[in-house]
C-alpha cells in the first residue's frame, strides 16, 4: 500500500450520497467509481477524499478498485462540516444555462437554499432540480466545500411572500430604485434572503406586494443595468464580503 499522500489538495474529491464515519469500508456509487476507476486510473492504495454534505471531508483509502465498484475505507476526517450563514436566494429561474450558472455559484457563495420563484414574466414553466443539484455538487467538490445548499421546490411569488417568515429580512433588487445595497447588506445580518427578479424584471404590480411585506426592503444594484444572473451572485458576494458571517467553525 501507499502511504498517506501528504498534501491532499491534489487528491481526488468526491460528493457521496451515503453517511461518512471513521472507519466505514463502503462500496462507492457507480458514478464515483467510473471516475476514478476509469477516467482518474487509481489504484488500491491510492487516496480520495470524500463529502457527504452533513459530516465534513473524509480521507479515504481505495480497498479495491474496478470500474463500477470502487470500495474505500474511511481514516480520517480531513476538514470539518463548515456551518453556512442562513441567507436564502430567492429568483425566477432563467434560460438553461444561466439558472445553472446561478446554482453553481450559489453554492460556491455559500447560499444556504436556494428558492426557485415563479413570477409574472418568468419565461420557464419546467425546472430540472435534478441538473441544478448536479451543478452545486460540481462547485462544492471543486471548491472545497462541505455544505451543499438546499434547493426548494419552484414556488410562486405570491405564495412566497404570504409564507414569508417573521425573523427574515427580505432583499429584492428593484431596478426602479432602492436604498444602496451596501447599507441594506451591512444592517441585514441572518436570517436574510435576496429575491432576484426575471428577465424584464419585476411587474409595478409584484414590486407593489413585495413592498408589502414588513420584512421587506428595496435594494439598489448600482446605477447599472445587470442581467438577473449577475444582479443574483453580486448581491449574495456583497452581503457575503461585507460583513464576515461565516462561524468561525467553518474556518478551523
Amino acid at each position: 500500500m501507499s502511504e498517506i499522500e501528504p498534501n491532499l489538495s491534489t487528491t481526488p474529491r468526491l460528493y457521496v450520497d451515503v453517511p461518512l464515519a471513521a472507519g466505514a469500508t463502503l462500496t462507492l456509487p457507480v458514478p464515483q467509481s467510473h471516475y476514478l476507476a476509469q477516467v482518474m486510473r487509481r489504484q488500491p492504495g491510492d487516496m480520495v477524499r470524500l463529502f457527504d454534505g452533513a459530516s465534513g471531508e473524509w480521507a479515504a483509502r481505495l480497498v479495491s478498485v474496478a470500474r463500477k465498484a470502487v470500495v474505500v475505507t474511511l481514516e480520517s476526517q480531513s476538514a470539518p462540516q463548515e456551518m453556512t450563514a442562513d441567507l436564502w436566494l430567492c429568483a425566477a429561474p432563467l434560460k438553461r444555462g444561466r439558472i445553472d450558472w446561478v446554482a453553481e455559484k450559489a453554492c460556491e457563495l455559500g447560499v444556504a437554499r436556494f428558492v426557485p420563484v415563479i413570477t409574472r414574466r418568468t419565461i420557464i414553466d419546467k425546472l430540472n432540480l435534478d441538473r441544478l443539484r448536479a451543478h452545486m455538487i460540481e462547485a462544492a467538490e471543486q471548491c472545497g466545500r462541505t455544505a451543499l445548499p438546499e434547493i426548494a421546490e419552484p414556488t410562486p411569488l405570491a405564495a412566497l411572500l404570504r409564507d414569508w417568515p417573521a425573523d427574515r429580512t427580505l432583499i429584492f433588487a428593484d431596478e426602479t430604485g432602492g436604498e444602496p445595497l451596501a447599507a441594506i447588506c451591512a444592517a441585514a445580518p441572518a436570517p436574510a434572503a435576496f429575491l432576484i427578479g426575471p428577465e424584464g424584471g419585476f411587474t409595478p404590480e409584484e414590486r407593489a406586494a413585495i413592498r408589502t411585506v414588513p420584512q421587506a426592503r428595496a435594494a439598489s444594484l448600482g446605477p447599472r443595468i445587470l442581467r438577473a444572473d449577475t444582479a443574483a451572485v453580486a448581491a449574495v458576494a456583497v452581503w457575503q464580503a461585507l460583513s464576515d458571517r461565516t462561524p468561525p467553525s467553518s474556518r478551523a
